[in-house]
């Protein structure tokens, strides 16, 4: 058994310890400890990481803890190419957020000069960081179905508190209404598990041995569709997407990075992983009605963004979009766009969460969400116009930026896919790239509006980014253009993973490997 996951869980809980019984009034010191702590679980994660062999056994670093016997309920975990770099994406944001969080919980300071004071101290807000950062990793790192339920459900906690405790001004109405929207889901999952460690009867939770094992049909529908439902809000798939919004706009901007750049990709995440290799014959039956509503996400979030005044919320209505991409290429069962999906979870963090943080850098100058309040920013703030722009591009995936690999992947494999001998997957393709010209509308529009033209007057007095600000976004802009000229790493870490879900769908090599042009 390998230490190294346990150890990368134990490390932030550790540290969410130390920082909570820090003595009152050390808040500075909460804040040196928590970066300290998550710049140490980055560089664990990177010596785990490069110890990871593409072409070897699936799931690597594999540990087993008898945790519930009776039911069969273990404490194991391990890491296949997809999970290792979700995980990597937490190892990266969580620090750079961090950092980008240095003053959120102070207070957040309104149009009118106001200050939002918010309901609990800093050393719980940063406590509360690094318990979400745990959880993420754990999430990932399930190789026991019930214990990925329970990180499922607990990652709500920390973001519930971060949102309803340090938002703004509705803060509470976010927070209900994303935690009630998570619970729903995640009770209809715990049906589902039930369901399937039933159905199953093997005995145990354990992933591997559960694939396959559920042969009725209807049984598999109705399992499947427990788990989709979940993971569909997490994601968030139209029609199940309206907590999103509320919730970004409303949480501080280094929770919304990691609420929209890592918590939700656990629904992406979950779909190609449990959904498609434990109920394969459901998955194809479904697989039509799901691209239908990844076809309406991507459309439905791109022009609802054209229409939004607040800059968060355009953001989180954009990712709505970016998510429909994601479970396109996850259901289009070819190697290139399955491939591509995962890729795009990493790259969509990446771009996401840095246009969150210029956003949110703009916004605490401001101390308003709306575009129309800005203008010529970059007159009088030309460091931070530029990462806002870079991070704007990527958005809208500029050719050389790395969520335009990921994008492209998913529409030539959606395109090229017959894994269903039908030709909605070209007709599905054909109709989301129109969704790569509104994002050239929606992001474009809010630069123009606030970047150029004419210098409103409260932007005259704007500071340009300091050394912390450029510190939080210039990593993520570096990784940006990296993987955007030089995507190979990442694909090389995620494709044989993708291989074994096809492989385990009943996919054949030749379909699977028609998307790569192999």
């Amino acid at each position: 058994m390998s230490p190294w996951l346990p150890i990368l869980m134990a490390v932030p809980v550790l540290g969410a310890i130390v920082v909570a019984l820090l003595p009152k009034g050390g808040d500075k010191l909460a804040k040196q400890v928590t970066l300290a702590v998550s710049l140490l679980v980055l560089v664990l994660t990177g010596v785990m990481a490069a110890q990871f062999k593409p072409g070897g056994a699936r799931f690597q670093f594999t540990a087993e803890y008898d945790w519930i016997p009776s039911f069969g309920v273990k404490f194991g975990v391990g890491v296949d190419g997809v999970a290792l770099v979700l995980i990597a994406l937490s190892a990266v944001l969580v620090p750079i957020v961090v950092l980008a969080s240095w003053y959120d919980a102070d207070g957040v300071k309104t149009a009118d000069g106001t200050i939002v004071t918010p309901k609990r101290s800093v050393k719980t807000y940063f406590s509360l960081l690094l318990v979400l950062e745990a959880m993420m990793i754990g999430v990932f790192a399930a190789t026991d179905v019930f214990l990925f339920y329970v990180f499922f459900e607990a990652m709500l906690i920390p973001m519930y508190f971060m949102i309803g405790s340090y938002g703004g001004a509705q803060r509470s109405y976010a927070a209900v209404k994303f935690l009630l929207y998570s619970l729903f889901g995640g009770l209809l999952m715990l049906v589902a598990v039930i369901g399937l460690y039933v159905a199953a009867s093997k005995g145990t939770f354990m992933f591997e041995p559960l694939i396959g094992a559920v042969k009725d049909p209807t049984t598999q529908k109705w399992l499947f569709g427990g788990f989709f439902i979940a993971f569909a809000i997490k994601a968030p798939l139209w029609p199940v997407h309206t907590w999103l919004p509320d919730a970004a706009a409303q949480a501080p901007a280094g929770a919304a990075v990691l609420l929209v750049g890592v918590l939700d990709k656990v629904g992406t995440f979950g779909m190609l992983r449990f959904c498609l290799e434990l109920f394969p014959d459901a998955a194809k039956s479904f697989t039509m009605p799901i691209v239908v509503l990844s076809v309406i996400s991507i459309i439905y979030g791109a022009i609802v963004a054209i229409g939004q005044t607040d800059m968060k919320r355009l953001i989180a209505y954009t990712s709505i979009s970016h998510f429909g991409f994601i479970v396109l290429g996850v259901f289009a069962m070819s190697n290139i766009a399955q491939t591509g999906a995962a890729l795009y979870m990493v790259n969509h963090g990446f771009a996401t969460g840095a246009l969150f943080l210029a956003a949110g850098f703009l916004i605490a100058r401001r101390g308003s969400p709306f575009i129309a309040d800005y203008g010529g920013v970059q007159k009088v703030a030309p460091l931070l116009a530029g990462f806002f722009l870079v991070a704007g591009l990527a958005g809208l995936s500029l050719p050389g930026l790395s969520s335009f690999v990921s994008e492209f992947m998913v529409m030539i494999g959606t395109y090229s896919s017959s894994a269903h001998g039908s030709g909605a997957f070209t007709v599905a393709a054909g109709i989301s790239a129109v969704a790569v010209i509104l994002a050239a509308v929606y992001i474009l529009w809010m630069v123009q509006r606030t970047l150029n033209g004419p210098t409103a007057e409260p932007v005259k007095a704007f500071k340009d980014l300091n050394a912390r600000e450029v510190w939080v976004l210039a990593p993520l802009i570096a990784l940006i253009i990296g993987f955007g000229f030089f995507p190979k790493p990442l694909i090389d870490v995620i494709q044989p993973s993708v291989v074994h879900t096809l492989t385990n769908v009943n996919v054949s090599t030749a379909i699977a490997e028609r998307g790569t042009g192999q």
